[in-house]
């Protein structure tokens, strides 16, 4: 494979999983900051008004938290794979001696792929993140809040309502990938473009004399 094949299969496989890596490079502290407004962040609930870890078990178990996680992480490897199939299929447009959509090379990128995926969705695993959880809601969320949650998701209204959050998120989340893939497209295409002029500007060129 030449390195031109390399550098697209690089650029593309990045930028599908650009938002993932992103994502997990940022700080902690950092994220936190940025990702909510500051009118949004509440006090600190005084120790005496705090949740117990029963009662939240209690909650996290009626509003399905464990199962909407599981779910979550299933729906992961399908959104990767369907954005590296789009990559892969500009790569080859404008690549096609990379030969990427070739049954045996797709199979094998698939596998290199699945093999990521995997390890990434076993990074942290559902029971540390509802401990983490638990503790962020005891610092955010009353003791007599939790009893009125706990009172409205154990009502009918409260239980149906969890009963069409699959059936909402399965329609909801296709509309928010297609938006996302034609308004990235473009995008892609011009980063690509700019990336390989700028692998182009920096390769040896025979007429230049190497740098000392």
């Amino acid at each position: 494979m030449n390195k031109m094949c390399k550098f697209a299969i690089v650029v593309g496989t990045g930028a599908a999983l650009a938002p993932w890596a992103v994502f997990a490079q940022v700080p902690a502290d950092q994220l936190a900051a940025t990702s909510v407004p500051a009118t949004a962040t509440s006090a600190a609930i005084p120790l005496d008004q705090q949740p117990t870890k029963e009662q939240l078990a209690k909650l996290f178990e009626l509003i399905r938290v464990r199962q909407q996680v599981q779910s979550l992480l299933k729906m992961m490897p399908a959104m990767v794979q369907q954005q590296m199939q789009a990559q892969a299929k500009t790569i080859e447009a404008k690549h096609p001696e990379c030969n990427l959509l070739k049954p045996e090379n797709q199979a094998a990128f698939d596998k290199v792929m699945s093999k990521f995926m995997e390890k990434a969705l076993n990074i942290v695993n559902i029971d540390e993140m509802l401990d983490d959880m638990t503790v962020v809601y005891q610092r955010h969320v009353s003791s007599t809040d939790v009893d009125a949650l706990i009172a409205f998701y154990s009502s009918p209204a409260g239980q149906h309502l969890l009963d069409a959050q699959p059936i909402i998120m399965k329609e909801y989340m296709p509309m928010v990938m297609k938006r996302t893939q034609e308004r990235s497209a473009a995008l892609i295409e011009g980063l690509t473009n700019d990336l390989e002029q700028f692998a182009k500007s920096i390769a040896p060129s025979a007429d230049k004399p190497a740098a000392n």
